[in-house]
């Protein structure tokens, strides 16, 4: 019964470590800031437009996600790469656009040294959540 019980609790604390230790994808993510915007209903019924500021700090990436909706991208300042399901990577300087298709897979990263930021409004479902990170 001890053995169960220790082996039980050391299974918890290397879960533990595991979730909270470093690891390239949350140091990546840590400096990446996230400001919202506005967020309103629409004309079309269950459909709500949400729009953020994305700010990405020097050689951060955020992993493969997709959204209930649409994204439509402005990049503000500096220079990110989208890596696109079906497209492929698409790089983008400050003042170009991007469009991403309801529940397209893609990821984004800054692999300058400098900041970079885009806008990103969403068209999406209301009540679903905004983004699902992908494994």
């Amino acid at each position: 019964m001890k053995t169960n019980k220790n082996l039980g609790l050391s299974a918890i604390v290397v879960l533990l470590l595991m979730a909270f230790a470093p690891n390239s994808a949350s140091a990546q993510q840590s400096d990446i800031k996230r400001t919202d915007l506005q967020k309103h209903d629409l004309s079309i019924p269950g459909r709500e437009a949400v729009q953020v500021k994305i700010d990405f700090g020097p050689h951060t990436a955020f992993g493969k996600h997709y959204h209930h909706g649409e994204e439509i991208i402005y990049v503000l300042d500096g220079t990110l790469e989208y890596e696109v399901e079906v497209e492929g990577t698409v790089t983008l300087k400050a003042g170009e656009v991007l469009f991403i298709p309801a529940g397209t897979v893609h990821s984004a990263k800054n692999t300058t040294n400098a900041k970079a930021s885009e806008l990103a409004t969403y068209v999406v479902e209301k009540g679903k959540p905004i983004l699902v990170l992908k494994k």
